[in-house]
């Protein structure tokens, strides 16, 4: 599978544990789509819960950032990606029926694929 065409690929781990780091993952996947970069972010770790239907509605940090919930739906259609890692999900109790539409399970392989293929990436851990 070859993520060569993937600009920045933005790492997330966290959820409602730290607020700011899943506010600017989300601010700067929109900011870099609004640039034209092909943009992916992969949730890891607690971040898994964000790709739950609802979830997205219990963080906001104020202005000037858009609530959550705001901002995973201008990310998905401005048409950035979603993927969830499948063994985070597991270790979370996250279930695929619970992930919202436009959110693709994946697999540790293909978070170093896309890391490795990535032109550029950010961090939020």
């Amino acid at each position: 599978m070859s993520h060569s065409n993937t600009d920045l690929l933005i790492t997330l781990t966290a959820h409602e544990s730290d607020e700011n780091n899943v506010t600017i993952a989300f601010t700067m996947g929109i900011k870099a789509l609004e640039k034209g970069h092909k943009t992916e972010m992969l949730l890891l770790s607690n971040a898994v819960h964000l790709g739950e239907k609802g979830y997205a509605d219990k963080i906001d940090i104020g202005p000037p950032f858009s609530p959550i919930n705001e901002a995973l739906q201008t990310f998905l259609e401005n048409g950035g990606t979603l993927k969830v890692c499948k063994a985070c999900m597991e270790h979370n109790g996250v279930k695929e029926e619970s992930l919202i539409s436009g959110a693709d399970v994946i697999t540790a392989d293909y978070v170093i694929d896309a890391l490795m293929g990535a032109k550029k990436s950010l961090q939020l851990n």
